[in-house]
């Protein structure tokens, strides 16, 4: 296979990442260095100014809070940054890196160079979130060929296999987002209804919730807490929700010269804790139903997508909704991945891919400000929401006096009647001539499947102003991200083949900071043979060092790349 008809799919998450390719008629994920499908979206700096991605990153969140950056996804759009020790990043340049040792992986078990990428984001990414991935795939040396909703994603590898007629819905509970997404498979179309969500509702919101409970019960001040204390104590409760073990026990010690403190959550417990955000999942999945035109009972089948949508509460409030259990034929954390890879391989036209046409939908409702009754500040939809894309709709405005000379087209997205609480798209002024009389102007608005926006204004005197919004992040010039590929690309990135070692010792650090008395003890003469070790440069006496260490601690030894 020659790169150029290569079919790659990626799953960029909010708290695990994956990348696949369509092989031998199939979906294949592909395993990172560490023989493992699942990597952390995680980025750590160490002490030699090397950058960490994924496994030893996740390690370092406890020893090295201030070094370590996690769920960057949420932030994707914003202008928030994170302080990595002397270097500063902001959201896509960390999903770049997490994109660029993917792509690393890729190259090593396919042995040839990966360019062309579909990639998934949350059906209720905005189109500056959308932006920003692709301006992360840029910077990790990708060309994002299509982004592709990952509930979409989802259906594209459950539709291959069912081969019927159906309605389905899925949900989509991530680490940082959720979404509802309501399709109809009918061969070979896979139609999308209409999509809904909550990009500030995932697992993670869960575990800050149970910590907040644990504080409160253990009557502590987050602000008073270590940094190292208080992420070990998020570990340790993502652990305990995931496990689904009941009663939901947290044991933590925050000083280690204190004695440890322990806490029981029973699931009645956990449910009356965690309603505001388990109700806050019903309001997507009513949007959606409703914006489709169906009742939970026309719903044949219900697909559950994500590793949050696996907790026992989540999965029976799913199952309560629709009367119904879903699908259990892939695993929620890894179908997405392999869904981007089949619409990779169904845009090469691969000939053992089955045909699929996909029509996917515009998420968020386009539209302009304007002013009603002297009133300002209005929002116009003229492309609405849950519309078929491709898709282009002309709206009539008017002028709003006879002698004025230009109108300022304000491009707005959102589901408010107030343009203030909506996402400001782009702005630009069109010059008009002087007629002394009102003007009735055009604007049409054409959106394609890869979420460009065209803007075509049509006046009076027939002339037409045109403008594409493009996929180029707001406030951000060619210059700016020229300069921050060349200082990513400067960034000294841990060697491939001493990632074992590396990530052995980040555990040790992890263990030594969970660690009392005489366990720490003892844990602190491993990490220093262990550093004695590699500061030998004999690999022999290193392996036998992990080893032995391995054994120790019972631990299963890290896997060379």
């Amino acid at each position: 296979m020659d790169n150029a008809n290569l079919a790659i799919g990626i799953d960029l998450g909010t708290t695990n990442s994956l990348i696949a390719v369509w092989q031998e008629g199939r979906a294949k994920l592909i395993p990172n260095k560490f023989g493992e499908y699942l990597t952390p979206s995680i980025i750590s700096i160490d002490e030699n100014k090397h950058i960490l991605v994924g496994k030893p990153a996740k390690s370092r969140r406890i020893s090295h809070p201030d070094k370590t950056a996690a769920l960057f996804k949420r932030s994707m759009g914003s202008n928030i940054s994170w302080k990595l020790g002397d270097e500063s990043f902001n959201a896509p340049e960390l999903s770049s890196l997490v994109l660029r040792s993917l792509k690393e992986d890729a190259e090593e078990y396919l042995h040839q160079p990966v360019n062309d990428v579909v990639i998934s984001v949350p059906a209720y990414f905005s189109d500056e979130q959308r932006k920003h991935t692709r301006l992360a795939a840029e910077l990790a040396g990708l060309n994002a060929v299509r982004l592709i909703n990952e509930p979409t994603a989802a259906a594209m590898a459950y539709g291959l296999h069912t081969q019927q007629n159906t309605r389905s819905l899925v949900f989509d509970l991530g680490g940082g987002t959720f979404d509802v997404t309501v399709l109809e498979y009918a061969t070979p179309v896979i139609e999308v209804h209409a999509s809904a969500g909550d990009n500030y509702l995932g697992g993670e919101d869960f575990t800050t919730m149970l910590v907040d409970a644990a504080l409160k019960h253990w009557e502590l001040n987050k602000s008073t807490l270590p940094e190292a204390a208080l992420a070990e104590l998020y570990s340790m409760a993502e652990t305990a929700k995931c496990d689904g073990d009941m009663p939901l026990k947290l044991s933590w010690c925050p000083v280690h010269d204190r004695e440890l403190m322990t806490c029981e959550f029973y699931e009645d417990e956990l449910e009356d804790l965690w309603l505001p955000l388990l109700n806050r999942l019903r309001v997507p999945i009513e949007q959606a139903l409703r914006d489709a035109r169906l009742k939970p009972s026309q719903i044949d089948s219900l697909v559950l997508v994500g590793g949050a949508s696996q907790m026992p509460l989540v999965h029976r409030i799913a199952v309560r909704l629709f009367g119904k259990l879903p699908y259990q034929n892939y695993d929620p954390s890894t179908i997405v991945a392999l869904g981007a890879a089949i619409q990779a391989a169904c845009r090469l036209r691969s000939e053992d891919v089955e045909e699929v046409i996909l029509t996917d939908i515009c998420p968020y409702s386009l539209g302009i400000e304007v002013c009603q009754q002297g009133v300002s500040g209005i929002f116009s939809p003229i492309i609405e929401r849950n519309t078929t894309v491709p898709v282009s709709k002309v709206e009539t405005y008017s002028t709003m006096h006879p002698d004025q000379d230009s109108i300022q087209v304000n491009v707005y997205q959102g589901e408010n009647h107030k343009v203030k609480n909506n996402i400001l798209v782009e702005s630009f002024d069109v010059p008009l001539e002087k007629t002394g009389a009102y003007q009735s102007i055009d604007i049409r608005f054409s959106y394609d499947i890869n979420g460009l926006l065209e803007v075509d204004i049509l006046l009076e005197d027939g002339k037409t102003e045109s403008r594409v919004i493009n996929h180029s992040p707001a406030l951000l010039t060619q210059q700016q991200i020229d300069a921050s590929r060349a200082r990513l690309q400067e960034l000294k990135i841990y060697p491939r083949d001493m990632l074992a070692n590396r990530t052995f010792k980040a555990q040790l650090e992890e263990r030594w900071s969970r660690a009392l008395s005489e366990e720490r003890e003892w844990l602190g003469k491993i990490i220093t043979d262990f550093d004695a070790a590699l500061l030998s440069n004999d690999q022999e006496r290193v392996d036998n060092v992990r080893h032995r260490a391995c054994e120790y601690l019972g631990i299963e030894e890290p896997k060379a790349p």
